[in-house]
């Protein structure tokens, strides 16, 4: 996305948007729990794991803190003209 400001994302949207990814991670962990109930065999103990792992990488993530953005570009210096030399009297330029 282009921005035609360096100003970073706002703090609500941020807030909004870690709370959204930590709200899908325990609506996951919560599946994993129902399905390990039901699920025979081995399939169990990979949710089983899935359960008890979510919790912790979902706080993690979601305590990450704001993402920094790259500073935006600097624009090009544009380099300066010298001055043009000043004229002489004898010039033969009216009004000089």
């Amino acid at each position: 996305m282009y921005s035609i400001t360096g100003a970073a994302e706002s703090l609500t949207d941020d807030q909004t948007g870690r709370t959204r990814r930590y709200l899908f991670s325990m609506g996951v962990r919560t599946a994993c729990v129902l399905l390990a109930i039901v699920v025979p065999g081995w399939p169990r103990w990979v949710l089983i794991a899935g359960a008890v792992a979510l919790p912790y990488l979902a706080v993690v993530a979601a305590n990450a803190g704001r993402a920094r953005r790259a500073p935006a570009p600097v624009a090009p210096a544009v380099p300066l003209r010298p001055a043009l030399p000043r004229g002489s009297e004898g010039s033969g330029v009216p009004g000089a």
